[in-house]
């Protein structure tokens, strides 16, 4: 592995993974080590561009905490996330596309019934959220765990604002479960569209392009249930703006609803809210897992 230079370091870097056990591993690294080279061969990296990546993915390690995790963000913005999605989850016709995970998901949020009100105290006008969730042959699926999430009206997830105590209080964020006949409805928040954050070095990248850092407006969902494979979706309000030009690349068309607003009367609780309401009704489509 003497006097090693361009045309001959990659292979002399290949060479160096014949000992690795793991075949999966050494096949990501081959390709990985490849393209990487390749790439640094066709645009002509420089010596300083290198050191900017560098200290950009620095920047990008250093910023990332509990609450906020900027690589996520880097993988959404280039599309990647979106990529290794698309491929892994592959559906047949009529089931719920999934699209990306986004970087605000937590872990045991808040268990709420149906018909209860997940905003917690979340800015926003009230919205009233139901509809059922079905296998591909049709079938409610009783006791599915629904997860949901979703930033507030000044664009905010719960996790992004302050606390006294240091832990974030969880609104617009909960589980709940499906009824017997697969149904569920819960009451949140409207919606609306809002900047991914941007202050940081994956930001001031998008600065840089000339690219925006705004996602349509959207409510997340992930649904589990047995004998079924895991949906991780969004479902995206009809006419907001940004749908062609969201951030991360997530917008699927079939993902696309009506959220109809209500100017006057009572609303599905039974209140008179104050400027009227807004109401979504969405039906999601698992996929049986195989051999199930």
């Amino acid at each position: 592995m003497r006097n090693i230079d361009e045309d001959t370091i990659t292979q002399a870097v290949l060479a160096t993974l014949a000992g690795c056990k793991d075949d999966r591993l050494r096949t990501v690294m081959t390709s990985l080590v490849q393209h990487l080279h390749s790439f640094a061969r066709e645009v002509h990296l420089t010596e300083a561009e290198w050191t900017q990546a560098i200290g950009f993915l620095t920047e990008v390690g250093h910023i990332t905490d509990d609450k906020r995790q900027e690589f996520i963000l880097l993988s959404d913005v280039l599309g990647l996330s979106t990529l290794v999605t698309a491929q892994n989850n592959a559906k047949p016709a009529g089931c719920t596309e999934a699209t990306v995970f986004g970087p605000f998901f937590v872990e045991n949020a808040p268990e709420y019934r149906n018909g209860d009100d997940i905003a917690n105290g979340a800015v926003g006008l009230p919205c009233f959220v139901s509809g059922s969730v079905r296998g591909l042959g049709g079938e409610p699926i009783a006791h599915a765990r629904m997860d949901v999430w979703q930033a507030d009206e000044e664009g905010f997830y719960d996790v992004q604002l302050p606390s006294t105590d240091g832990q974030a209080e969880h609104r617009a964020r909960g589980h709940l479960r499906t009824a017997e006949d697969g149904g569920y409805h819960f009451k949140s928040i409207l919606a609306e569209p809002y900047p991914i954050p941007h202050d940081g070095p994956v930001g001031r990248m998008l600065d840089a392009l000339g690219r925006h850092p705004w996602r349509p407006a959207h409510l997340h969902f992930m649904i589990q249930a047995p004998g079924y494979e895991t949906l991780i979706t969004h479902v995206f309000r009809e006419g907001s703006d940004y749908l062609d030009s969201d951030a991360v690349f997530g917008v699927r068309s079939t993902l696309v609803a009506d959220w109809v607003h209500h100017a006057s009367g009572p609303a599905p609780d039974g209140t008179c809210p104050e400027g009227g309401f807004y109401a979504l009704q969405y039906d999601f489509v698992l996929n049986p897992l195989a051999g199930g």
